[in-house]
């Protein structure tokens, strides 16, 4: 590390005094406070530290509507993504928010001059956008938000440089920044090499994160910054990613930070382009506001061993690199990443990050009516891997999760919702760890299980069944009683009488336990596990 750049850097880990209690908002124990969820907590740090400029705050109904549509906001200004804050509709009346982090530590104070609703749930924002309003939080409060203090905690918080510190460090070099969400390999780092030469420029890698395995993606960009130009920066931003709005939010983000060019990264398979000599620039949303750089195609030069760009090879010595699909094949397998194809410290965290599917953590997660049989295949399915051993399992069965998760909670559907996001917290820090979760509630909603796939996704992998025995067949079962009461209007909001089921269209598996035994559905659910590679067979 550069003298200079270990400067900027140490800086951020000086002490901090608490927050003040009282601000230009007033005493902050006067005021109600609000804990933001993990996107928007990421967007509120880079409100607060600059990143987003010229953002000051949480955008209103006007300019969020009209960035998703036009890529600007209400007066002109080029943005390319709505950045907004969900809140409670309790909240909607009040004028002042202190917005804290989980573990309440107050960071910022928003001055709310709008809430609005978004009537058109979820209008406005693309299917995959982490902050796409749902169905139960389409309330926003807008406004200028006013900061009490930093994040503190995190990985590499250290390298989380503001705006302002990283352009003090360039002092106004030309600088060429590279945002990414994956690990950089030996054709990326020719051609930075390549680019930052051309340009006489410094080189800025912006690890994006905030969703899962953030800490073996900055390892791996500091593992290669050895292979690049000195004085090469590798500063974390935690910008969550929005589906087609991604490329030109980070640029912005970049030129916050004081690059001058922005890295392109052609989208284009890898042998085609290489031996045509020519990328695919992927489509941008918006103007961005620094000037983007798309490197010449390298590919790998199997005569001489090297990388170095197509117009120097001959077409019948040009090494196709793996896809991405193919790569993670092979981490799937447990097969060594070659040593031509990425340096081996990145091929270690790949590793890391995504072991062999069969020492993966793994949720599996049964869904269908009361009765359908979820619990039983669930029973079944634990027991099952239990005898086969090697894999820690723990058993999340809805009736058990209810007397002691989510003993309290009611069957309204927030209090459903909030028992389905337990279970989806508990089986993601499971899967974390490299555990099996097996989950079976009954979780009627669309949205709620796709949160819970998020989730278990940001920890390692999710599969879905769905336990489709007819509700006529449920009913007939009901040893508890429940259809018949629900029939006789004594239990309000029954799913599947006078509360909705919503089928699921992403299940990996859908079976009907009135046409299979138990056991034999427990052997298709086992056959899947087998073909996925997440069990061995015996």
């Amino acid at each position: 590390m550069a003298p200079a750049e270990r400067r900027v850097q140490e800086s951020t880990v000086e002490t901090r005094s608490e927050p003040a209690l009282t601000t230009e908002a007033g005493d902050l124990r006067d005021l109600p406070s609000l804990t933001p969820g993990p996107a928007e907590l990421a967007d509120l740090e880079l409100l607060l530290n600059g990143a987003f400029q010229p953002l000051t705050g949480f955008l209103g109904a006007v300019d969020a509507a009209t960035v998703a549509a036009a890529g600007r906001l209400a007066d002109g200004t080029p943005w390319p993504a709505p950045v907004t804050l969900a809140v409670p509709e309790d909240l909607t009346k009040e004028e002042r928010l202190v917005l804290t982090d989980p573990e309440g530590v107050p960071l910022a104070v928003l001055h709310v001059h709008e809430t609005w609703q978004d009537n058109k749930s979820p209008a406005g924002f693309p299917e995959g956008d982490p902050l796409r309003a749902s169905e139960t939080t389409s309330w926003h409060a807008a406004g200028r938000v006013e900061v009490l203090g930093a994040p503190e905690h995190g990985a590499f918080r250290r390298l989380r440089l503001s705006p302002r510190e990283v352009r003090a460090e360039l002092a106004g070099a030309t600088t060429l920044a590279l945002a990414t969400r994956g690990p950089l390999h030996r054709r990326h780092l020719g051609q930075l090499r390549q680019l930052a030469e051309k340009l006489d420029a410094r080189l800025l890698l912006l690890p994006l994160i905030g969703e899962g395995h953030d800490d073996a993606l900055v390892r791996a960009l500091l593992a290669v910054r050895r292979e690049l130009p000195a004085g090469t920066l590798v500063v974390p931003v935690p910008l969550i990613e929005r589906p087609g709005r991604d490329l030109a939010l980070a640029a912005h983000v970049a030129a916050a930070y004081g690059a001058t060019h922005f890295f392109l990264e052609p989208a284009a398979d890898a042998e085609e382009t290489a031996r045509a000599g020519t990328w695919t620039v992927p489509p941008v949303i918006g103007q961005l506001p620094i000037e983007p750089v798309t490197p010449e195609p390298w590919a790998y030069d199997e005569s001489v061993e090297v990388w170095r760009p197509v117009s120097k090879i001959e077409p019948d010595h040009i090494r196709s690199e793996p896809t991405e699909a193919e790569l993670a094949a092979m981490l799937d397998r447990g097969e060594k990443i070659p040593e031509w194809f990425t340096l081996p410290a990145v091929a270690e965290e790949l590793r890391r990050a995504d072991p062999p599917r069969h020492e993966r953590g793994l949720t599996v997660f049964f869904t269908g009516l009361s009765g359908s049989g979820k619990s039983t295949i669930a029973r079944g399915l634990a027991d099952a891997l239990v005898e086969r051993g090697g894999r820690t399992v723990t058993l999340l069965d809805g009736d058990v999760v209810r007397r002691l998760l989510s003993a309290g909670l009611t069957f309204s559907r927030d209090d459903r919702d909030l028992n389905i996001r337990r279970i989806g917290y508990v089986a993601a820090e499971i899967t974390r760890h490299g555990g099996v979760a097996i989950c079976a509630p009954i979780a009627p909603y669309a949205a709620t299980r796709a949160e819970v796939r998020r989730m278990v996704n940001a920890a390692g992998d999710f599969v879905l069944v769905h336990v489709a025995t007819p509700l006529e067949e449920c009913e007939r079962r009901d040893r508890k009683g429940l259809y018949a009461k629900a029939r006789a209007g004594l239990i309000p909001e029954f799913t599947g009488i006078s509360d909705p089921y919503e089928v699921p269209d992403d299940a990996e598996l859908t079976v009907d336990t009135s046409q299979l035994t138990p056991e034999a559905a427990v052997e298709r659910v086992l056959d899947l596990l087998i073909a996925g590679g997440w069990v061995r067979s015996e």
